[in-house]
Formats: structure tokens, sequence, C-alpha cells
């Protein structure tokens, strides 16, 4: 991929996304980023996409801007998701709503409110971040989460009948537990069984190999396992 692309990332300042952005601004990329806390190596839009006003915000300060690649990797999860003592039954109905509004709704919102800025590229792509408890008889006990990847892939099922016309190819990767600083620190600490998590270097490899595939081509679901 060597022509250089103009690239959002949704959910950029911590985890898979800050390292996402770091990759392709140090390739020479136009990146910016989107994130309630700082995003530091690209143009940073303060936004909280939970929020109609916060989709909003962003939507405005893209403007009429060609976009080549929309990477949304936002997310989230129940306060106590992924560990030992999680329990459903202490969830929370606002802990479902914010899981609702952040995983399914803002990618929907956002993906329809830059579908034109997504097909003035000669080769439009959007990427979102699953999870491997969003795929058929893979369901874990956090039924938000699991529920709000399960909706996700569908959401972008849909988009990809909906948006035909602009030809944008959409890709949800689907991935076990991935290597960032806090999964690391949960297995370390006992919270995670002990494991090999999925490096984040190879999230990145199935992104640039998304990214350079002809126009021609739609890709799916990409699911990462765990060996």
């Amino acid at each position: 991929m060597n022509t250089k692309k103009q690239i959002l990332v949704v959910g950029s300042s911590r985890g898979i996304g800050a390292e996402i952005l770091k990759y392709f601004s140090d390739s020479g990329h136009d990146v910016i980023g989107v994130s309630r806390s700082k995003s530091h190596g690209c143009e940073w839009i303060e936004a909280d996409i939970s929020t109609s006003a916060g989709i909003a915000h962003v939507l405005n300060k893209i403007g009429q801007r060609p976009i080549d690649t929309l990477l949304f990797t936002g997310g989230t999860w129940e306060e106590y998701g992924f560990m030992k003592n999680f329990d459903f039954l202490k969830t929370s109905d606002n802990e479902t709503r914010n899981i609702m509004s952040v995983n399914v709704i803002a990618p929907i919102e956002i993906t329809k409110g830059l579908a034109k800025n997504l097909s003035l590229s000669s080769n439009p792509r959007a990427v979102y971040l699953g999870a491997l408890s969003g795929l058929e008889h893979m369901v874990s006990v956090q039924v938000a989460y699991a529920s709000s990847k399960f909706a996700l892939r569908g959401a972008i099922q849909s988009l990809r009948v909906a948006l035909k016309k602009e030809g944008i190819g959409f890709t949800v990767i689907n991935p076990g537990n991935v290597a960032t600083e806090e999964v690391l620190l949960d297995i370390e600490e006992g919270r995670f069984k002990e494991q090999t998590p999925i490096p984040i270097s190879d999230i990145i490899s199935a992104i640039e190999w998304i990214l350079g595939v002809s126009s021609s081509v739609e890709v799916a679901d990409i699911n990462l396992i765990q060996k």
C-alpha cells in the first residue's frame, strides 16, 4: 500500500486504536483520530461517540473531505467484563445502553454520515473491530457486549447492501484477546487465565492486506483465533 491515504480512526487514544493510528501515521498517511481523550500524532477530533451530539461533531469536523479508509476501533463493555467476578445479573441498564450506543449505533451513524466522503475515494474501505463473541456458538456471559458485536456484524452486512452504489468495501475483524497493555496486565495479575493473546501487529497486517486488495474485491469477516 504505497499510495498516501486519508484515514479516519475512531477510538484512537489507547489500546488497539492508538497502535493502529501510530502505525499508519508513521507510514506517511494523513490520519485523523477520534476519541474523548487526546490522540497523538494525528489531527485529533475530540468527541464522545456515545452521544448524537458527539457523532454530529465528528461529521461536522470532517466536512466534505474525501476519506479513503474508515477504521472503527472504538468499543466498550461491561464494567467487570472479561473478569472472573463478572455477574450479568449485576449489570445496569445504563451499561447496556452505553454499550449499544458505542458499539452499534455509533458505527452505523458515523458510516452513514461519511458515505459521501468515502465514495470520493478510488478504493474506499470501512473496517470495524468486532469480537469472537459476536460469532455463532462463541458467545460469552457478557450479554450486552456479545449482543452488540452480533449486531455490529448485522449492521455491516446491511450497510454493504444499503451503500452498494457508493462502492465501499466493508469488513469486520473479529479477534480473540489482543495483546494490549491492559490485556497483558490482566493476564499478569491473574484477572485473565494464562494465554497468548493476539499481537496487535497481526491486526495491523490484516488491515494492511484489506486496504491493499483491488476495488473489485469485497472482504467480509476476518476471524482471528488464539491458538
